[in-house]
Order: C-alpha cells, then sequence, then structure tokens
C-alpha cells in the first residue's frame, strides 16, 4: 500500500536475493489529502528467492521540485500460505538464476544502451530452463513507439520528435547468439501526454509491467557443461546501425529444472536458424504541404532445436519457434499540429518438449494515438488513445496459463497556463481473463474527470457485487506538467 500528493510518476521495483520480483509505477497524485492505492500481486513462481535468506530491496525514489514537494507512505507485505492435501504445493523452479546487476544495496535492474552482459553457471543437472525478461522505456525512449526513422528527422521541425524510428525488439543472447526476442507492449505511464486520462484509471500494465517469457531448454546442451556462459539483454532498433536512445531498463531471471541425478545433461543443438536482428523497413513520404507519413514495418523468426539426455537416462527433443511482426505508421500533419502513431505488434510462441507444448504465446498490442494542438502557441492539445493487450499465454510449467484480453479507450484535453494547468479525462475500460483451471473475471469500467462513473463486475474471481454512483465526484486534482513525445514542452515543435 502507497499513499502520495503532489509528485511526478516513478518506477518501483521490488528485489529479492538481487531477482526482479516486481516493476511497477506511481498513480496520478491529487493535492490535499493525496491518494491512496493497494496492489496486490503473485509471486509465487519466485519462491525458490524467498525461502533463502537474503536481501530484500524496495526500490521507490522521488523528485522533489517547486510545486512537486510529496512524500511516499509505503508498505508493503508478503503473505505466505502454507501447503495441504486440499492445497498442493505450487510447482516451482528447483533453482532460480539472476540476470541482474546484482546489486545488494540498490535496484538490480540494467540500463541499455550500451547491451548488458553477466556470465552465469548453470547447474549440471539442468533439464529445462525458461526465462523471464523485463524491459521499459524510460527518459527519451518513454515514448518509443512516436520516435520517428532518421531519414526523415529532418523533414520535421525540430524538437518534434526523437529519431532512431519506433521500433523496438529486447534480445536474450547466450554467448552471442539470439536465443529469443520480444517486441514489447507499449506501457504508458501516468503523466503521460495527457495526465488526466490517466486519472483514476492508469494504462494497463502501468501498476504491474508486463513480461516476456522465452524457452531457454534448447541451450540446455550448452549451458550444462560447467562452466561460466554471458548472458546479454539489450533493445535494438531498425535503424542501420540498430541503435537507441537512452535508456530502457532490462533486467531477467532464468528458473531451472534439475534432474533428480547429479550427473550432468548431454547432448547438442541439432537446428539453430535465428538472425541477428529483424528483418525490416523503412517508407514514407513528404508531401509538398509539409505533411510527413512514415511507416516502419518489421518480422522475425526464430527456429531452434536440441536433444539431449539427462543423467537419469531420458531424453529430450526440443523445439522452439518464435514468429513475430511489427508495423507503426506516423503522420505527422498540419505542420505537426496533428500527430498520428498507429502500431501493432503481434506474434506467436511455441515450445515443445518431446511434442508437448510447454510454453505457449500469441500475442496482439494495437495501439492508436492522435495528438492535436488546439492553440497557435501549442498550450492546450487533445489527444486520444485506443489501447489494447490481448494475450494467450502458458509462461511455462510454473505460471498458471491465461487468455487476457483488454481494451482501453481513453483521452482528455489540457492547457497550460502560467496560473496553472487545466483539463479533463475520459476512460473506457474493458477487461476480460480465464485461466486453465476455468476461473474467469470480467470487468467494464469507465472514469469521467477522476471519478468512476460505471464499474461493473463478474465471472468467479469477481468480488461481492458493488454499486457505483453515476454521480460525479468532484476532485482535487493538481495537474503536473506533462511529459511528451520528442522531450517537448508543449504540444508542437513548429
Amino acid at each position: 500500500m502507497s499513499k502520495v500528493r503532489d509528485s511526478l510518476f516513478q518506477i518501483v521495483r521490488f528485489y529479492q536475493l538481487c531477482g526482479t520480483v516486481w516493476r511497477t509505477s506511481t498513480p496520478e497524485p491529487s493535492q490535499g489529502d493525496g491518494i491512496i492505492w493497494t496492489y496486490l500481486k503473485d509471486v509465487t513462481r519466485f519462491i525458490p528467492l524467498f525461502e533463502k535468506p537474503g536481501t530484500f530491496i524496495l526500490q521507490l525514489d522521488n523528485l522533489l521540485e517547486t510545486g512537486l514537494d510529496g512524500q511516499y507512505a509505503t508498505t508493503l507485505d508478503a503473505t505466505f500460505f502454507e501447503s495441504s492435501a486440499q492445497n498442493p504445493p505450487a510447482p516451482r523452479a528447483d533453482v532460480i538464476i539472476p540476470v541482474t546487476t546484482l546489486a545488494n544495496d540498490t535496484g538490480n535492474d540494467a540500463s541499455v544502451p550500451p547491451i548488458f552482459s553477466l556470465n552465469v553457471t548453470v547447474p549440471r543437472n539442468a533439464v529445462e530452463i525458461y526465462a523471464e525478461l523485463q524491459a521499459s522505456g524510460n527518459g527519451n525512449e518513454e515514448f518509443w513507439y512516436f520516435n520517428t526513422a532518421n531519414e526523415f528527422i529532418p523533414d520535421l521541425p525540430s524538437g518534434t520528435t526523437f529519431g532512431d524510428g519506433p521500433f523496438r525488439e529486447v534480445r536474450l543472447l547466450v554467448d552471442g547468439q539470439v536465443a529469443g526476442v520480444a517486441f514489447p507492449y507499449a506501457v504508458i505511464f501516468t503523466g503521460g501526454i495527457i495526465p488526466t486520462a490517466w486519472r483514476p484509471i492508469t494504462s494497463y500494465g502501468a501498476l504491474d509491467l508486463p513480461t516476456y517469457f522465452l524457452d531457454l531448454t534448447p541451450f540446455v546442451p550448452v549451458l550444462t557443461d560447467g562452466n561460466p556462459h554471458n548472458l546479454s539483454i539489450d533493445v535494438v532498433s531498425a535503424e542501420s546501425d540498430h541503435t537507441i536512445n537512452q535508456n530502457w531498463f532490462v533486467s531477467g531471471s532464468l528458473q531451472v529444472k534439475t534432474d533428480p541425478s547429479s550427473k550432468p545433461t548431454t547432448g547438442k543443438i541439432t537446428v539453430y536458424d535465428a538472425s541477428p536482428f529483424a528483418v525490416t523497413s523503412t517508407t514514407g513520404s513528404v508531401g509538398t504541404n509539409g505533411d510527413v507519413n512514415v511507416t516502419v514495418q518489421a518480422t522475425r523468426n526464430i527456429h531452434i532445436e536440441s536433444e539431449f539426455t539427462s543423467g537419469s537416462g531420458k531424453t529430450t527433443h526440443v523445439v522452439w519457434t518464435q514468429a513475430l511482426s511489427y508495423s507503426n505508421t506516423q503522420n505527422y500533419l498540419d505542420n505537426t499540429f496533428i500527430q498520428n502513431v498507429q502500431q501493432i505488434a503481434s506474434g506467436s510462441f511455441l515450445s515443445t518438449h518431446n511434442g508437448v507444448a510447454t510454453l505457449v504465446d500469441d500475442f496482439s498490442y494495437p495501439l492508436d494515438i492522435n495528438l492535436t494542438v488546439t492553440s497557435p502557441d501549442g498550450s492546450s492539445f487533445t489527444a486520444t488513445f485506443d489501447h489494447s493487450y490481448d494475450r494467450n499465454s502458458i509462461p511455462g510449467p510454473f505460471i498458471l496459463g491465461s487468455n487476457i484480453q483488454e481494451r482501453q479507450l481513453a483521452g482528455g484535453f489540457l492547457e497550460e497556463t502560467a496560473s496553472g494547468n487545466f483539463g479533463n479525462g475520459t476512460s473506457n475500460n474493458t477487461f476480460s481473463y480465464v485461466d486453465l483451471k476455468g476461473n474467469t473475471f470480467d470487468r467494464q469500467v469507465s472514469a469521467i474527470n477522476s471519478a468512476v462513473v460505471s464499474d461493473h463486475q463478474s465471472g468467479t474471481l469477481a468480488p461481492a457485487p458493488n454499486v457505483v454512483s453515476s454521480k460525479l465526484i468532484p476532485s482535487n486534482m493538481a495537474i503536473v506538467k506533462p511529459r511528451l513525445p520528442g522531450g517537448r514542452t508543449k504540444g508542437f515543435a513548429g
């Protein structure tokens, strides 16, 4: 549980034994008594980290400046449930290996670029290895989906946006070879573009940033030789040099399942088809009136197979495939007074062990943003957001598979004046969840000007029925200065 007033959003991180357990951020604040929020997260898959004594870190940085003097009061509780015959222990890894900076006195995320690398030693009797990656854009990469391809930057007014294009691929490499990738979901943090659009309902993922699961089991024959091996995480673009701006925060962990025998696992990789980078294309046009339209597309295919035998004599044939696609179209119209982004990342991951699916991930992340400046000096602007997260996944043997479908239609108006900022915001959200155990949860919730006006929940996981008044409740909002694409201080650069 946390409480705050008058503050910018902040990234919050929770680490145990140098492993990243949870990455979240703070909601939009308010004046007076501030806001209070509570978030519950299931961290059962990290039991191997919690069962050992070690350093626990909760990192919540704060920025204090004129008009933003709020302080955070934060409490974190952990609840442990004892197993029984009726409630058997949850599936768990035998070993978790953090892929972090391993700092024990501060946060463990690595800032990229440059590429982050770490030498790890895997148990010689490992038979399954699953990687979980966390990655989020920060600074000049917060609105990475608004960044424009370098070849079209000269066609835009200075300061409109950052370069290095909008495509981002998170890569995991083993000894320099690509082992798996992720096309990240675009999390819009509170305060982003139109602060009033994210009160009291944040963008999906802002309070629990999505993670990405990859099967490293094909590399078991390589990693179980008893020697340290280099694991690297980086984020690359579609530019010719694949560079990005500063910065992304990345981290990861390896969940390892070992064989009962202490004898080493032996085998070899039999198929390796993974190019260093995705196949990309950039096209665009510049109109006689100065309108700029740019489209960046990418495709990525990975196919890796291996066969190995454990110390107890079991032979496993692993097939790991990824097929991803990406498209981003940007329109800079009316001397950049109108800026549109239409983006979609989608893909399908599948890993089979002796023909049995062990990791599945089918996803689609559509994003449509319209930003329109409504005053000549750029001090007032509107924006609309159509943002979806559709994901049908079995992340591995230690996490319950689920199908999530979420869509958020949000928007608002903001005007910056010498005496303060003014604005409004709306948000309409639909969420649907079903898991492999048959649990269900559905929710439709809407808000206008910081007040929830309707909230309907159903399904086996829904709480008791609640009644939400349709009457708007005045809110003592403190509208902070918005964060805009390209680091702009106003709605346009012209």
